[in-house]
């Protein structure tokens, strides 16, 4: 069974890659001190696009079909759903993608938990990818109480401080004290429908590049 690989590039930006394609999410611009490389990907999301640090599709390779709104859409077999959150400012997009089997929540940057009727739609998830680190979003301990009431069966925490970003977000520590979890980071992470765990469990990835 293939796997879809995980990958970490800072900020809200994450690889996602399956069977026959790719999706980048968020990519981050170099001024927040990450890199996108030689990425390539035939997805894009942008869950903030008036925010040119995470919008920064113009840098991706491979022509993505790039997605910013409400919606449902599929590329090469992948599926992607768009559903707006509001926010004090606007709003930010959350995504859900299907890909080989494995359901996958990008959260966006919400600044407060969403509502009931959104997280009615978060339903069977095996990966949350969610914001941890304040900043404008999600702060630690909201995100840990959030984190349960979603109920996935892996959350990768992003949007923390690391020693490679300058912005004023808090270090993943507090989240993962909250969340009483003590997980050794990881470069990527792997996941098939059959390696998914029965329990909660918090990954940790490290930004590429660090």
């Amino acid at each position: 069974m293939r796997s879809v690989e995980i990958s970490w590039l800072g900020r809200t930006c994450f690889r996602l890659r399956g069977r026959e394609g790719a999706v980048l999410t968020d990519p981050v611009a170099p001024s927040t001190g990450y890199s996108l490389g030689r990425t390539t990907a035939e997805i894009v999301t942008l869950s903030r696009n008036q925010d040119p640090e995470i919008s920064n599709h113009d840098g991706v390779s491979g022509d993505p079909r790039v997605f910013q709104a409400p919606g449902e859409y599929e590329v090469r077999g992948i599926l992607v759903t768009g559903i707006p959150i509001a926010r004090e400012d606007g709003r930010t997009m959350a995504f859900l993608y299907e890909i080989d089997g494995v359901n996958i929540v990008h959260l966006g940057l919400p600044d407060a938990p969403p509502d009931a009727t959104i997280l009615e739609r978060f339903e069977n998830v095996d990966v949350l990818l969610m914001p941890v680190g304040g900043g404008g979003s999600l702060a630690a301990s909201v995100a840990a109480d959030l984190m349960q009431r979603i109920d996935p069966n892996i959350v990768i925490p992003m949007n923390y401080r690391t020693d490679l970003d300058s912005a004023h977000l808090d270090p993943i520590d507090r989240f993962l004290s909250e969340a009483g979890a003590t997980p050794e980071p990881r470069p990527r992470l792997s996941v098939t429908r059959a390696s998914i765990p029965s329990e909660l469990t918090v990954e940790v990835l490290k930004p590429r590049g660090s």
